[in-house]
């Protein structure tokens, strides 16, 4: 993994389809300073887990809101592809954040997760609103991730406190002797 916690996140700015916008919207990672980003890669559009996890994410979209942070996805497939499979997918009806079309593997090359065959594995960061990555989190392709743990990582980090296992946001943290 080409991505080091507590460092500078890679820069980025691409196409993206965002529901509702008749033409494509450029994105910027800096476009987002001052928030907090949840930045997730999915392998493929029209596949049968990536759907599962965008529309996990969009039915917590509200719930980053409330912790001052965005979502963006992105694969590695264009904007027209992006635009077809979430406009003709019923579990996308909802998905409302940008969806990055990074067709010259830029993105999930210096994110480290663009694999042999042109697709990204499935990979999670949360960005802190000043660039930097604080949580990292990459599994393969066949596995769909917890959009509920990215939103506890997410309240745990912006604690800035230290979080037991399996902390949940209104429990207490730990205090170091």
């Amino acid at each position: 993994m080409g991505i080091k916690i507590a460092a500078p996140a890679p820069s980025f700015e691409a196409e993206a389809y965002v529901r509702g916008e008749a033409d494509p919207c450029r994105v910027a990672l800096d476009a987002y300073r001052g928030s907090w980003v949840v930045l997730f890669f999915y392998p493929r559009d029209f596949t049968f887990v990536c759907p599962t996890e965008l529309h996990a994410f969009a039915e917590l979209e509200d719930a980053f809101a409330a912790e001052d942070a965005v979502v963006v996805a992105a694969s590695t497939d264009s904007y027209w592809s992006h635009k077809a499979w979430l406009e003709t997918h019923p579990l996308l009806a909802d998905v409302g954040y940008p969806i990055l079309a990074d067709t010259a593997h830029e993105i999930a090359s210096a994110y480290g997760v663009l694999l042999e065959d042109g697709s990204a594995l499935r990979a999670t960061f949360v960005i802190d609103p000043d660039g930097v990555v604080r949580h990292a989190s990459i599994t393969d392709q066949s596995v769909g991730r917890s959009p509920d743990e990215t939103l506890r990582v997410l309240q745990a980090l912006r604690t800035g406190a230290l979080c037991p296992v399996s902390w949940r946001k209104g429990e207490p943290t730990l205090k170091a002797a």
